[in-house]
C-alpha cells in the first residue's frame, strides 16, 4: 500500500495536536477539526473545562515531548512554569503516612494547563503543515466496515456539512468522543469498554502565592486513605506561573464537594492534614471556585473488533481516560504520539491500523490499571470492568500494593522504583521484577515521620509555625 498523504485529526487539544504533529512528519498535509476557537496565547477556552484544574506533565512524558519538539521544556520553563523534582520539591501526605522528600529520581512540569497546550501547540502550529478547521464539529465516519475513508463534518457557525476524504481519520476528541456510535453506524459491533468510576469530583480555586513561594515552596499533595471505608477527599497546592498558587479540592462518590467559595476552606480544614487549609486561609483568592465531575476511569479496546477498519485510529481520552488526579492523560497522550511516529516510519499495509491501534493500547495500560487499581478500592466505586486484574486479581494485587506503597514512603531504593513507574519512565512490570523484590526485602527504611517534612525556610517563607513539621534532608 502507498504511503497516506492526508490525515484529518478530530480535536485539537493536546492528545490532538501531538498526533497531528507526528503525522505531519510522515504525510503531506494534516487537517484539525476542533470545535472551538483555539486561542492565541494561553487562555482558557469552553470545550476545555479540565483545564481550570490542576495538571502535571510527568518526566515520562515531558522526554517525549522533548524528542519530538526540541527546547519546550525550556520554553515551558521560561514562561513560569516549574520543574518539580520528586520528591525533594514535594510534600505528599499518602495513605499511608508522610513521605520522605528523597533526592529527586524524577520530575514533573506543573504549570496551568493553558500554558503547556499554548506552547506545545505554537510549536506544531508553526511548521506550516497543519490546517485547523476552527468552530467545526465531525458528524459521522465516511466509508465502510472495512476503511474509513475521511469524515462528514459540520460548521458550528453556518451548518454547513461537507466531506473531508482523508487517508487516515484519528479521533482525539476527548471523553465525549463518539467513536463507538459511530462505529455501529458502519455495521461494526460495540467496541469493548470497562468503566471504572469512583465518583471523582473536583474543586479548583487560583490563589495569590506569598512573595516567592512558588519558586521556594514545595508543592503540596494531601491525598485519602483508601483503607479508610469513609468517602475519600484529598487537597493539592501546585505552583502556577505568574507567581500563582492552584488549589485543587477532590473526593470520591459521596464526599461532599465544595463548590462555594465560602465552603472551600472549610473543607480544606477537613482533610487529614490542615496543610493545604494553613497555606491558603490568608492567600488572597484570584478566582472563584470551579468545580467538575469529570474522573471516572473509561478504556476502549478497539483492538479486539477482529474487522477494525483500515484507515482510522484513536487516541488520548477517547480511547482511554484516566482519573485526572493522578496526572497521566498527558504523559500517555505523548507516549502515544511517540508509538505512532514510529509507526508510520513504515507503509501501513492492510490490516495495518489494527496493529498500530494495538501498539497504542499497550503503551496505555500502564496508566490506566494503575488509576483504576487506586480508584477501585474507595467506597461507593462502581467497577464495571472485565479486566481481570480489577476483579478477580484484585485482593492479592492491592495487598502487595499497599505493601510497596508503606515502604516506599521510608525507603529511598523502594521510592526511586515506584517513582520512576508513576512517572511513566520505566514499566509497571518493574514492580515484580527479581531487583525489586530484593530491594523490598533489603531496602533501608528511615523513621516513619509524623508531620510534614518541611525546613524553617521554607516554613517563614509562607508565615506557618512548625506544627511540629520534622526537618526535611
Amino acid at each position: 500500500m502507498t504511503r497516506p498523504q492526508h490525515a484529518v485529526v478530530l480535536g485539537g487539544s493536546w492528545a490532538g495536536m501531538l498526533a497531528a504533529h507526528v503525522l505531519a512528519r510522515h504525510l503531506e498535509t494534516v487537517t484539525v477539526v476542533e470545535r472551538d476557537v483555539l486561542p492565541d496565547g494561553p487562555e482558557q477556552r469552553k470545550g476545555l473545562p479540565q483545564a481550570r484544574h490542576v495538571h502535571v506533565l510527568w518526566s515520562g512524558g515531558a522526554r517525549v515531548v522533548e524528542d519530538l519538539l526540541p527546547g519546550t521544556a525550556d520554553r515551558l520553563l521560561a514562561a513560569g512554569a516549574r520543574r518539580i523534582g520528586f520528591h525533594e520539591d514535594l510534600v505528599t501526605l499518602t495513605s499511608h503516612g508522610w513521605q520522605h522528600r528523597f533526592p529527586p529520581r524524577q520530575f514533573a512540569i506543573m504549570c496551568g494547563r493553558p500554558l503547556l497546550d499554548f506552547v506545545v501547540r505554537d510549536r506544531i502550529l508553526a511548521g506550516g503543515r497543519i490546517t485547523v478547521r476552527g468552530r467545526t464539529e465531525a458528524v459521522e465516519l465516511a466509508g465502510d466496515a472495512g476503511r474509513v475513508t475521511g469524515v462528514r463534518v459540520r460548521g458550528l457557525e453556518d451548518g454547513t456539512r461537507e466531506l473531508l476524504e482523508a487517508d487516515l481519520v484519528v479521533d482525539a476528541t476527548g471523553r465525549g468522543s463518539r467513536l463507538r456510535h459511530w462505529l455501529t453506524a458502519l455495521g461494526l459491533p460495540p467496541v469493548e469498554e470497562d468503566v471504572v468510576d469512583a465518583g471523582i469530583a473536583y474543586a479548583t480555586r487560583t490563589f495569590r502565592a506569598p512573595e516567592g513561594a512558588t519558586a521556594g515552596f514545595p508543592a503540596v499533595n494531601v491525598a485519602a486513605d483508601h483503607r479508610v471505608r469513609v468517602p475519600g477527599r484529598f487537597g493539592v497546592v501546585y505552583p502556577q506561573e505568574n507567581g500563582r498558587w492552584m488549589v485543587t479540592l477532590s473526593c470520591t462518590r459521596g464526599g461532599e464537594l465544595p463548590t462555594r467559595d465560602e465552603d472551600f476552606l472549610p473543607y480544606a480544614r477537613s482533610l487529614r492534614d490542615p496543610l493545604v487549609a494553613d497555606l491558603i486561609a490568608d492567600a488572597e483568592p484570584l478566582t472563584p471556585v470551579f468545580a467538575s465531575h469529570i474522573g471516572a476511569n473509561r478504556r476502549l479496546y478497539p483492538e479486539r473488533l477482529e474487522g477494525w477498519p483500515d484507515g482510522l485510529l484513536v487516541v488520548g481520552d477517547s480511547l482511554a481516560a484516566f482519573n485526572p488526579i493522578y496526572g497521566h492523560g498527558m504523559s500517555s497522550a505523548a507516549r502515544t504520539a511517540a508509538v505512532l511516529d514510529e509507526r508510520l516510519a513504515r507503509p501501513l499495509e492492510p490490516g495495518g491500523a489494527r496493529r498500530v491501534q494495538a501498539a497504542i493500547g499497550a503503551v496505555v495500560d500502564d496508566p490506566w490499571i494503575m488509576a483504576a487499581s487506586k480508584d477501585i478500592d474507595f467506597v461507593g466505586c462502581r467497577n464495571r470492568a472485565g479486566d481481570p486484574r480489577l476483579t478477580g486479581e484484585r485482593a492479592a494485587l492491592h495487598g502487595f500494593a499497599d505493601l510497596v506503597a508503606s515502604m516506599a514512603i521510608r525507603s529511598p531504593e523502594v521510592s526511586d522504583v515506584v517513582t520512576d513507574v508513576m512517572s511513566m519512565s520505566t514499566p509497571q512490570s518493574e514492580l515484580g521484577s527479581t531487583r525489586f523484590m530484593s530491594l523490598m526485602q533489603r531496602g533501608r527504611l528511615r523513621p516513619e515521620l509524623t508531620a510534614p517534612p518541611l525546613r524553617p525556610d521554607e516554613l517563614a517563607l509562607v508565615r506557618l509555625d512548625r506544627r511540629g513539621a520534622v526537618s526535611a534532608p
